[in-house]
């Protein structure tokens, strides 16, 4: 099918994007998915500089480079998280972080994920990829116990602050597309489902499919993508491999990334346990043909040489479906 193959730049922040350009030109790239982090796009200086947009187009157009979607991981995360503490400080920015008052940081976030539907708007893009956060990730194992009453005021809670922002995206023709993730309102096909009737099944509001998290969780990638197949806005291609030995567990032990104790890790894409065959099969099926997003994590392999690794695997990967039944010539013509 030959769908555009791009790079997703947040894990390549502390390059300009000129320097990040010029690299997956060189390495063969399609495009860039722009972090809203670093100098690849900044919400602000777009809303505020009628120059600013440009100069990011000037910057992939020297390198032959589109740009299909745009993404706010680390905002959007602090718009449910509860609690709201110094991990989310390391993550943003003064004017959002303020004087760190939980809600304040709250509203501020909720505000900056609407302006980047108007900034996407006018970079030209109407894709805007990112997470939620969630009130109710604390509570994942019900101990003490929680009820179901504690677990919908949480949901109600992502409905209050995200349908505004929906509205917003609608408003300005632009989709937002949730990562379903450990620490999101949605980190499975049940909560998925949850998160899309608390939204009343907004029509800005879908997924970016991304299998990686799925195969820690023993959740068949494929699955979702048959289930929520018309709401896959995006697809970012990332692998994670699973490696309990007895003694760990896929609550990683507290152990950070990298650590070959952990009960499974992020890996190259095509290194893990991820069946990418299927993955493609099941996007030809449900009709998907926007851009496969290499977002590349492997803590074990340097950058620079796994992602040309990975750009290969992808384009021997993602073929065009077939319009006719293999045995139709077989077929007599007399």
């Amino acid at each position: 099918m030959a769908r555009p193959v791009t790079l997703f730049s947040g894990q390549w922040a502390d390059l300009t994007l000129e320097d990040l350009a010029k690299k997956v030109s060189e390495w063969g790239f399609d495009g860039l998915e722009l972090a809203c982090w670093g100098d690849h796009f900044e919400v602000d200086k777009a809303l505020a500089d009628d120059g600013y947009v440009q100069t990011r187009w000037d910057i992939l157009n020297k390198y032959n480079l589109k740009c299909f979607a745009i993404s706010t991981h680390l905002v959007g995360q602090c718009v449910c998280d509860d609690p709201i503490d110094q991990r989310h400080k390391s993550i943003l920015s003064g004017r959002l972080w303020g004087d760190g008052d939980p809600e304040g940081v709250r509203q501020r976030c909720a505000e900056e994920v609407k302006n980047t539907a108007i900034a996407a708007k006018k970079f030209g893009v109407n894709i805007v990829n990112g997470f939620t956060g969630s009130a109710v990730w604390k509570n994942l194992y019900f101990f003490p116990p929680t009820s179901q009453d504690d677990v919908n005021k949480g949901y109600e809670d992502f409905a209050a602050r995200w349908k505004p922002i929906m509205d917003v995206f609608a408003k300005n023709e632009v989709k937002f597309g949730l990562e379903v993730h450990p620490t999101e309102i949605a980190y499975d096909l049940i909560t998925a489902q949850r998160a899309l009737e608390a939204i009343d099944f907004h029509p800005a509001f879908g997924f970016n499919f991304d299998p990686s998290h799925f195969i820690h969780q023993f959740i068949d990638p494929v699955e979702f993508i048959d289930e929520f197949g018309e709401r896959i806005w995006h697809v970012h291609v990332k692998d994670s491999r699973v490696q309990l030995t007895g003694r760990n567990s896929i609550l990683s032990s507290h152990l950070d990334f990298g650590d070959s104790r952990r009960g499974w890790d992020f890996v190259s894409p095509g290194r893990g346990d991820v069946k990418w065959d299927q993955m493609i099969r099941a996007l030809n099926r449900v009709g998907y043909a926007g851009p496969l997003s290499i977002e590349w994590e492997d803590s074990g392999m340097d950058r620079d040489w796994g992602a040309p690794e990975a750009l290969k695997m992808v384009r021997s990967q993602d073929f065009t479906p077939s319009q006719v039944a293999f045995d139709a010539a077989f077929a007599s013509k007399d």
